[in-house]
């Protein structure tokens, strides 16, 4: 692209038309948080342009050829220079007067009403005035050359110091389009740096739909992945596309390509991340373009928490490019998005339990979390993805949530007609709970992942007649109450005896009762109750401190014959045993640690060594 130095005649010189005093400090410090935005919104208006006369040659407007569309970025350290060269629809002295001389003016939106039959009309990129404007953020001086489609129309030359004083002249210029000439600000001069702009390029112009060179290497893919047809995709493709957007992540389970039209405009593709050993919503992990440009990759109060699980790109020409959070927040497009994203969501993983639910399942340990994370958040989520959320049991058998009512509820509905489901949050430390469930032919759920105390919480919210009881939470007839009792082979007194036994043993909190467990069951067993334990496991995940202690229950099982033999002995010896056995209980939950266990250990052989 030529430019011919010498000018011919000096048209104007004015004062820019502005709608706010001081506009280039406001433009400077407040109307962008990071000043590498300039760059972003020069090319975008480079491409704007680019896109504009394709366009008019689309529908017959220019007849003429269009020629190279490829827009260029080059920087020169010894002039202090960054310019940015389009071969677009370019400008004419008036419309320069018009669309930069008025920063408030949207050339974009102008264009837009002009052309408000045509269907492409939403591929424009926003608005030029204030876009331009951005600048004077970097460069204390800018020069526009442009020169525009029209016939014979002059080429012109608008220079501006940074103050509202500009000049614009005739200018001799060959071809159609505009290079803007930024000269780069004492403050601002790391601009000049290849790797700064380099990054910046990546950035946010990494997908925009024409060529951008930059060092004579182009920087960018113009027909990015979600703007292809998903017929044509191979699944290769798509992970390498993942790769390109996350280079050090593990592949994804699966994704979802978003392609919508009304009663907004939106592509994109959302990968589904494996979550088993995380629960952390990143705002980095959801990326958000506008037509191609990147706007942000911080999507927090924008899309529901939840899906800030999920990783990928969307992208809506109904975002403008320039906008707030507050904007973001309330805008009533952004809230139809997210509705939208989340309903195709569930709509997909629907879609994959039906087709292969046996694949569904072997994944489940990985999604898991983001579903369970959806249902608490969204009550239209969970009421579309209801269907195909699994609950598995301890012999690692699935079941949707109906499919497992059913299953149980002839034996574990208590005396009271209330469904009573037990789980166990740890297979191994709990399998003695699990084991005497089991004799009662009851079914033991796991319910082990990060989310899983506030999902029984959502779950016994809005289930009628049911209760969640983990397995080790109460005795097995306490759990699940019904008519019949077991009985005690021990007096009223000899129970009053027992439990003083073991009050002298347990922990100054801890709670010691005698009940009648079963001759299968053993002598002593340490629950937890339901409600301190819940209380402890929210404030933890909620962040707040533990006020709720870690208190425990003594059970001693007065149909079990060691309860007799126990008192049967006297002094050390009686002393000795109840140690033991409280020992025991505490082993198989994990409580008995450090010089407790080392005693334990100790006395163990030697009783042994005794017989």
């Amino acid at each position: 692209m030529a430019e011919v130095k010498d000018k011919t005649d000096q048209i104007e010189q004015g004062n820019i038309s502005v709608h706010t005093e001081n506009i280039f400090p406001i433009i400077k410090k407040s109307l962008y948080s990071d000043h590498e935005i300039f760059l972003r919104e020069l090319v975008s208006n480079a491409v704007d342009a680019t896109k504009k006369i394709h366009h008019l040659a689309s529908i017959g407007k220019y007849k003429d050829e269009i020629g190279d569309s490829k827009i260029v970025v080059e920087i020169d350290k010894e002039s202090k220079t960054i310019t940015i060269k389009d071969s677009g629809i370019g400008l004419d002295a008036e419309e320069v007067r018009k669309y930069i001389n008025q920063v408030a003016f949207s050339g974009a939106e102008e264009f837009v009403k002009k052309f408000k039959n045509v269907k492409s009309r939403d591929e424009i990129i926003g608005q030029f005035g204030l876009g331009f404007y951005s600048a004077f953020m970097v460069a204390d001086k800018v020069e526009l050359i442009s020169k525009s489609y029209k016939k014979n129309q002059k080429g012109v030359r608008w220079t501006c110091d940074g103050s509202t004083s500009y000049t614009l002249e005739n200018y001799k210029r060959k071809e159609r389009g505009t290079t803007i000439i930024l000269h780069v600000a004492e403050d601002s001069e790391e601009f000049l740096e290849s790797a700064r702009i380099r990054g910046i390029l990546d950035k946010y112009c990494k997908f925009l739909p024409y060529e951008i060179e930059f060092e004579e290497k182009v920087i960018n893919k113009t027909l990015p992945l979600w703007k292809k047809s998903q017929a044509e995709i191979t699944d290769e493709e798509y992970l390498e596309f993942f790769k390109e957007l996350y280079p050090f992540s593990e592949e994804p389970l699966f994704w979802i390509h978003l392609n919508v039209d009304y009663p907004f405009d939106l592509t994109g593709i959302l990968f589904f991340p494996k979550l088993r050993k995380e629960m952390e919503v990143r705002k980095d992990r959801i990326q958000l373009y506008s037509r191609q440009v990147f706007i942000t990759d911080n999507l927090e109060d924008i899309v529901p928490e939840y899906l800030g699980l999920l990783q990928g790109v969307i992208d809506s020409p109904n975002i403008p490019l320039n906008v707030s959070r507050s904007f973001l927040q309330t805008d009533a497009n952004v809230r139809k998005i997210s509705n939208y994203i989340s309903k195709k969501v569930a709509e997909k993983l629907k879609e994959l339990f039906k087709e292969d639910r046996e694949k569904f399942s072997e994944k489940w340990a990985d999604i898991e979390v983001f579903i369970k994370y959806g249902m608490i958040s969204d009550d239209k989520f969970y009421e579309r993805v209801e269907d195909a959320c699994l609950l598995r049991n301890v012999k690692d058998e699935f079941y949707t949530i109906q499919e497992y009512k059913e299953k149980i509820r002839e034996n574990q509905t208590d005396k009271d007609e209330n469904l009573v489901i037990l789980y166990a949050s740890d297979k191994d430390s709990q399998n003695s709970f699990i084991r005497s469930a089991e004799k009662k032919g009851y079914d033991v759920l796991v319910m082990n992942s990060l989310i899983d105390a506030h999902f029984l919480t959502t779950l016994e919210r809005k289930w009628e007649k049911t209760s969640w009881k983990r397995v080790d939470s109460e005795s097995i007839d306490k759990l699940i109450p019904k008519d019949e009792t077991s009985v005690s082979t021990l007096t009223e007194e000899q129970e009053k005896d027992i439990i003083g036994i073991y009050k002298e043993l347990a922990g100054e909190n801890d709670v010691v009762r005698a009940e009648a467990l079963g001759q299968e069951e053993l002598p002593v067993v340490i629950i937890r109750p339901e409600f301190f334990r819940r209380m402890r496991e929210q404030a933890m995940l909620g962040g707040m401190p533990n006020d709720f202690g870690d208190q425990i229950n003594v059970l001693v099982n007065t149909s079990h014959p060691l309860a007799e033999g126990l008192l049967n002995k006297e002094g050390d010896a009686r002393r000795e045993m109840a140690g033991q056995l409280l020992s025991l209980a505490k082993l198989s939950q994990g409580l008995l640690t450090g010089e407790a266990l080392t005693n334990f250990v100790e006395q163990s052989v030697e009783m042994i060594s005794k017989n």
